[in-house]
């Protein structure tokens, strides 16, 4: 740019030269014109004359020539500006994408310092999950154990609870509740009476005989037998129970005028199978039985042996 300006300065000084060599010319013709009607010149002066019209067309010639040149300069100096202006606008544009793009780098270092952030926070929590994840697969593995640790048991159980299950269909199933009558008081008499209890409201294994009022156990076992005596009249009530005619037990109590008494025992035997149990009403007793079932004799089989 500053050799260009350099070059229109120096056409610019060439141009006022020859414009004032072109007046100095003119007025030499002038002169020599004059001087011509007026006086012959001598050898030297005419000599003079003719080489300077012969140099003065020559300068008019480069001076036309170079003020096209400084046209042409001109023309060409004001497209630089232009496109220098140009260069101008898009070196501001290209500074204000520079400015946009230098927010948006800020915006994005701040935008991944956030995500920075939230990626240690996400780490962090990754890290805890991780290690109650491990803590749960632990407490999975225990309780695994654990569940098969029962299922075996389990089956074991089951395996005993089908044993039972078995063993208690095989085994007898003896049971018995009665009562005595509904005549009211029976005695006293005065001999010993077998009592007979005639009201059966159970008799699993028909162990029981109410026609005889024998119990026969049909199995060797461990059995368990109860009564219960009810007497109001003035006097002694009681009872004797007998295996295979043998006496195990005896009770009686005093009965006082206007009393009423209850005398409740029971007994656990170990009976063979074939024994019998039933139940004596001593001479001199008495006992007392209604619809209301006062006076009763049960048992059953505990278990087998």
């Amino acid at each position: 740019m500053r050799v260009v300006v350099g070059l229109l300065l120096l056409l610019l000084a060439l141009c006022g030269s020859g414009a004032q060599g072109e007046g100095g010319g003119l007025r030499q013709v002038g002169e020599i014109s004059e001087f011509q009607e007026t006086a012959p010149r001598d050898a030297a002066e005419e000599s003079t004359k003719q080489t300077t019209e012969q140099t003065t067309p020559d300068i008019w010639a480069e001076v036309r020539a170079l003020r096209d040149m400084v046209v042409e300069l001109k023309v060409e100096l004001r497209n630089m500006e232009a496109r220098v202006k140009d260069n101008e606008s898009q070196v501001n544009d290209l500074k204000a994408e520079l400015m946009v793009t230098k927010v948006h780098v800020e915006l994005l270092q701040k935008e991944n310092s956030v995500q920075a952030t939230d990626l240690i926070s996400l780490e962090t929590r990754l890290t805890a999950t991780e290690s109650k994840t491990s803590d749960l697969e632990k407490v999975n593995a225990d309780l695994q154990t654990r569940l098969s640790s029962s299922e075996s048991e389990l089956l074991l159980s089951k395996s005993r609870i089908d044993q039972l299950e078995r063993e208690n269909a095989e085994r007898p199933k003896v049971a018995f509740y009665t009562a005595l009558t509904d005549a009211g008081t029976l005695g006293p008499y005065n001999t010993d009476i077998t009592l007979k209890y005639s009201k059966v409201f159970t008799n699993i294994g028909n162990a029981y005989n109410p026609a005889t009022g024998f119990f026969t156990a049909p199995v060797k076992g461990v059995y368990y037998l109860q009564f219960t005596l009810y007497g109001h009249l003035r006097g002694y009530t009681g009872i004797q129970l007998y295996k295979n005619n043998k006496s195990i037990m005896y009770n009686d109590k005093l009965i006082k005028e206007g009393g009423a008494e209850y005398l409740t025992n029971s007994v656990v035997l170990e009976l063979m199978a074939g024994d019998e149990i039933h139940l004596v009403l001593p001479s001199g007793r008495s006992v007392v039985d209604s619809p209301n079932n006062h006076s009763t004799f049960s048992g059953s089989l505990l278990f087998t042996l």
